[in-house]
């Protein structure tokens, strides 16, 4: 459009210069002169014009693709993007599970040891049991006293009666497998994911040892075995016979806390963050009172009710 002004002006200049060498006594080579030059400018201005109009054209072309190009480009980028966070969410999925997974088998570990620690505690009862019933006996023999009816010396043919610990189950059906055997086939199991089996195996332990130290803790791996196939109704009602059937077991934290994640996976928000709080009132300074603060600040709950 500007050029086009510009040859306008260049054509309108030429008239006026005819039009003023017709009234003007201007010497005819002379405007002669003038109009041969006006018609070299008009035409290298149509010229330019015309390579002006070419230019733009090609630069329009690059452009065009030069956009082409990058809206390509944008849609690979959010593909990708979207790739990505796809295998974030898996990953952060997959992660949960893998922390449930370890959480349980930790917690198998910890069983470990305070079983290990009860047969512990209680041979060593046995053992001073023991000892009280041999320096009795010495102290009979060395009085010229007679054993008491039932017992012999140390190194004699005669059985002692061994002391029971705490907590014993009386005996099972001969056809039962032993306490410990259960116990630990129970856990084995379920660290290996092989969750129905290590159920049969709680269950029975349950059902021939109930009243023993780690009764308690067979029924709280009931509860995760429920929680790990995503059984969340089941789970609560596990976790809560911990809570009520065994009010001086170890299990009372986790089986709390976890019975509040269940709550929560089964959509009752509500009763799941009062059981949370409950963890955090009932458990300071354990790993599970941390658990629960972060469960809480995840749900946007405060920790505690004013």
């Amino acid at each position: 459009m500007r050029f086009r002004n510009i040859a306008m002006f260049g054509a309108a200049m030429l008239a006026g210069a005819l039009a003023g060498s017709l009234m003007g006594p201007a010497p005819v080579n002379a405007v002669a002169r003038e109009l041969i030059e006006l018609q070299r400018d008009v035409t290298s201005l149509l010229q330019g014009q015309k390579d002006l109009s070419t230019q733009l054209t090609q630069d329009h072309t690059v452009m065009r693709t030069l956009v082409e190009q990058s809206s390509d480009n944008v849609g690979k980028l959010s593909a990708t993007m979207s790739g990505l966070q796809k295998s974030v969410q898996d990953v952060q999925a997959n992660g949960g599970a893998r922390l449930d997974t370890m959480s349980t088998q930790v917690q198998g570990v910890s069983d470990n040891l305070e079983e290990i620690k009860s047969r512990l505690g209680k041979l060593n009862q046995q053992i001073v049991d023991l000892q009280s019933t041999v320096q009795s006996l010495d102290a009979k023999i060395s009085g010229g006293g007679t054993a008491p009816a039932g017992a012999s010396p140390a190194g004699g043919g005669g059985t002692t009666a061994a002391p029971t610990g705490g907590g014993s189950a009386a005996a099972p059906a001969s056809s039962a497998p032993s306490a410990d055997t259960l116990y630990s086939n129970g856990l084995r199991d379920i660290t290996s994911g092989k969750y129905d089996l290590a159920r049969s195996e709680f269950q029975d332990y349950l059902k021939y040892y109930g009243d023993t130290d780690l009764a308690s803790n067979a029924q709280f791996y009931l509860g995760e075995i429920a929680y790990s196939q995503k059984q969340y109704g089941s789970a609560v009602s596990e976790y809560e016979k911990v809570l009520t059937t065994y009010p001086k077991s170890f299990k009372l934290a986790p089986a709390r806390l976890k019975k509040g994640m269940a709550l929560i996976e089964l959509g009752q928000k509500t009763a799941g963050i009062r059981e949370l709080r409950e963890v955090v009132k009932r458990y300071p300074g354990t790993e599970e009172e941390r658990r629960a603060r972060a469960k809480l600040k995840e749900l946007g709950a405060a920790v505690t009710v004013g």
